[in-house]
């Protein structure tokens, strides 16, 4: 199976980021753009917070807020769990499963932001494993 590092490595498309003083409709639109369910806030380059689908629903839409005047600060949730390259899928997996979100930040060991990992990136590379010691066990079985 992949390391972090390699599954970060692969994954071609630009990071997907916002300022904690845009706006959560900027939001919206950078992660339409990127076709992703959720942005990183980033402070310059600290992770300050993370905003979400689920944010927006929860945290916009049922309190009647505009999307054009809410400011991406008061609404992101600013506790982030994040990883780093020591951490092992099945830990990501396990923290993700447990804290019920599907988008993990991992940051390099100087606390810089590597990228973030999906629970999608998880169960693609799992199966992909999987598949791969299937055929290697099939090969070792008919010789």
């Amino acid at each position: 199976m992949k390391t972090l590092k390699q599954l970060l490595a692969d994954k071609l498309r630009p990071l997907a980021v916002v300022a904690p003083s845009d706006t959560v409709f900027h939001a919206l639109t950078v992660m339409a753009e990127h076709d992703v369910g959720a942005v990183l806030v980033l402070d310059g380059e600290q992770l300050v917070g993370i905003f979400s689908e689920r944010d927006y629903a929860r945290r916009v839409i049922l309190h009647g807020k505009s999307s054009k005047d809410t400011a991406v600060r008061d609404v992101m949730s600013d506790r982030v769990a994040y990883v780093t390259y020591t951490v092992t899928f099945e830990e990501c997996m396990a923290l993700m499963t447990e804290k019920h979100f599907r988008h993990l930040p991992v940051l390099n060991e100087d606390g810089s932001l590597a990228g973030v990992v999906s629970i999608g990136d998880m169960v693609k590379e799992t199966i992909s494993s999987q598949q791969f010691l299937i055929k290697e066990l099939e090969r070792y079985i008919v010789g």
